[in-house]
C-alpha cells in the first residue's frame, strides 16, 4: 500500500493518548484531531481511509452524544471510510450502538498497541479491496473484458487467453455452465479485435424453433415460404465485417449443422429460397453449456463441425471453482445494486460471507446477481445478511487466519525447507535463511523443532 493510502485520522481529545496513538501507528501518516469540528476539517483535507474515534469528545467528554454525532457526520461526508470506535472499558452498549450506526469496529480502553494496530491494518486492507471493487464496477462496459471481474487464477487465465486470441480471426468455442458469463467473454473477444467497430450479432440457437432458425441464420428471399413478403437478411449476413456469436450451438438441429459447416468452410451463404451465393467476412464465436464430446458419441453433433468451430477452446470455470471470486463479485454486484436502488448498504455481514462461500451456486454468476438484487431490496439493516440472501449459514465456519498465524506458518515452512536443503547443517541453514545462528536456534526453539 503506498503512502497516499496510509493516512489515519485519530480523533482523541486526551493529549497523552494522542501521543500514545501516534506512536502506535508510526507506519502510518497520522493526523490528529481533538474535537468534532477539527475532525471534520481534517477528514475533508486528507480523506483518510481509516479513522479511530473516541466517543467522549468535548464539550462534554463524559457524554457520548458528540462522539456519535461525529461518527454520523464522517459517514455522511465519506461513507466508505472505516471508523474504529474507541470506548471505555464498561461502555459495551455504546460500542454496539456505534456498529449499528455504521462503524467498522470498536476497541475498548486501555489501548493495546499491537491489537489496535491489527484492527487498523485490517480496516485499511478492506478499504483498499472495496475501493478496487468500486473501480471495477465503475468501469462497467468500458472494461477491456466487458466488466468481467476476475481475481481467481482460473478466471485470470481465461482473461489472458481472450487477450491473446481476440486480435486473430480464429473460430472460438466457449464452454461453460449456464450463467458463467459466456456471452461476456464473446463480447470481449469482439471488443478487443480488429472488428470492434463493426457489429456484434448474437443468436441463441436454443431459443428459436427449428422451423424458423434456418431463415433467422441465413435469411430468405421474397416468396420463399408463406408470409415471406420481402427479401430479408439473416443474422450471418447482418454480421458481415464483424462478429457472429452462436450461443448454445449444441442445440443446433442436424440439418442446420451441415449447412453451417458449409458456410464455415466456404464463407458463402444462400438465403432460403435463393440460389445466389453471398460471400461473408465474419468472425465466428460459438458457446454451449453441453458436453459436445458426449453429443458426438451419441450422434447428436457432427464431429467435423466440432473441429471447425473449436480452433480455439475457451473453458469458463463454474463460480464454485473460482477461488475467492464469489465474495469479490458479490461485493461489486452489491455496490452496483445499492446504487441503482438508492440504498446505503455497507457490505455483507459475517454470516452472509460464510453463506456465500459455502453455497454451491448451480446458477453461477446469474444466480448470484439475482439473489443480491433481491437482498438489496429486502434488507432492513446496514448490511446484507445470510437471511436476506435466503442462504443457510454453514454449521462450522472456517476462521480467517490472523497475520500472526500466517507469519508463523510461513516461518515454519521456511525453516523446514532450509534445514532440508542444508541437510541439517545449522550454519548453512542460517545462511540460506539470511539470519544468524542464534536467531535460527531461537526460531527452532519457538516452534519446538529442535531435536
Amino acid at each position: 500500500m503506498n503512502s497516499e493510502n496510509r493516512k489515519l485520522l485519530v480523533v482523541e481529545d486526551d493529549p497523552g493518548l494522542q501521543s500514545q496513538l501516534r506512536w502506535c501507528f508510526e507506519g502510518y501518516d497520522v493526523v490528529i484531531a481533538g474535537d468534532k469540528e477539527s475532525a471534520l476539517v481534517e477528514l475533508r483535507r486528507h480523506e483518510p481511509p481509516v479513522v479511530t474515534l473516541d466517543l467522549g469528545l468535548p464539550p462534554d467528554p463524559a457524554n457520548v452524544s458528540v462522539g456519535l454525532e461525529t461518527l454520523q457526520e464522517i459517514l455522511k461526508l465519506s461513507p466508505h471510510t472505516k471508523i474504529i470506535v474507541v470506548t471505555g472499558n464498561e461502555d459495551h452498549e455504546n460500542a454496539v450502538k456505534s456498529i449499528a450506526l455504521g462503524a467498522y469496529d470498536f476497541y475498548q480502553k486501555p489501548v493495546d498497541a499491537q491489537l489496535l494496530g491489527l484492527i487498523v491494518d485490517r480496516a485499511h486492507r478492506l478499504y483498499a479491496l472495496e475501493k478496487e471493487n468500486r473501480r471495477l464496477v465503475a468501469q462497467g462496459g468500458n472494461s477491456p473484458l466487458g466488466g468481467i471481474i476476475a481475481s481467481s487464477p482460473e478466471m485470470v487465465k481465461a482473461c489472458r487467453m481472450v487477450e491473446k486470441v481476440a486480435p486473430t480471426d480464429a473460430t472460438t468455442l466457449i464452454l461453460g455452465e449456464s450463467g458463467t458469463g459466456k456471452e461476456l467473454f464473446a463480447r470481449a473477444l469482439h471488443d478487443l479485435s480488429l472488428r470492434s467497430e463493426k457489429r456484434f450479432v448474437a443468436i441463441n440457437c436454443a431459443a428459436i424453433p427449428d422451423t424458423l432458425l434456418e431463415s433467422e441464420l441465413f435469411g430468405y428471399e421474397k416468396g420463399a415460404f408463406t408470409g415471406a413478403a420481402k427479401q430479408t437478411k439473416g443474422k450471418i449476413e447482418c454480421a458481415h465485417g464483424g462478429t457472429l456469436f452462436l450461443d448454445e450451438i449444441g442445440d443446433l438441429p442436424g440439418a442446420l449443422q451441415a449447412k453451417l459447416l458449409r458456410f464455415l468452410q466456404e464463407r458463402v451463404i444462400e438465403r432460403v429460397g435463393g440460389r445466389e451465393e453471398i460471400p461473408i467476412d465474419v468472425r465466428v464465436v460459438c458457446a454451449t453449456h453441453q458436453n459436445l464430446d458426449s453429443l458426438i458419441q451419441d450422434g447428436g453433433f457432427r464431429q467435423d463441425l466440432y473441429f471447425r468451430i473449436s480452433e480455439i477452446r475457451l473453458e469458463i470455470p463454474p463460480l464454485r471453482k473460482r477461488q475467492g471470486d464469489i465474495v469479490t463479485i458479490g461485493r461489486a454486484l452489491l455496490q452496483r445494486q445499492a446504487q441503482q436502488q438508492g440504498c446505503s448498504l455497507r457490505g455483507f455481514s459475517d454470516d452472509a460471507i460464510a453463506a456465500l462461500d459455502a453455497y454451491e451456486w448451480p446458477g453461477n454468476v446469474r444466480e448470484l446477481e439475482n439473489r443480491i438484487k433481491r437482498a438489496v431490496i429486502m434488507a432492513e439493516g446496514a448490511q446484507v445478511t445470510a437471511e436476506d440472501l435466503e442462504l443457510a449459514v454453514p454449521d462450522e465456519q472456517i476462521p480467517l487466519s490472523t497475520l500472526r498465524q500466517v507469519r508463523e506458518d510461513a516461518e515454519r515452512k521456511a525453516l523446514k525447507r532450509a534445514l532440508t536443503r542444508a541437510d541439517g547443517n545449522m550454519s548453512r541453514a542460517a545462511e540460506v535463511l539470511g539470519i544468524t545462528r542464534p536467531t535460527l536456534y531461537s526460531l527452532l526453539e519457538k516452534y519446538q523443532m529442535r531435536e
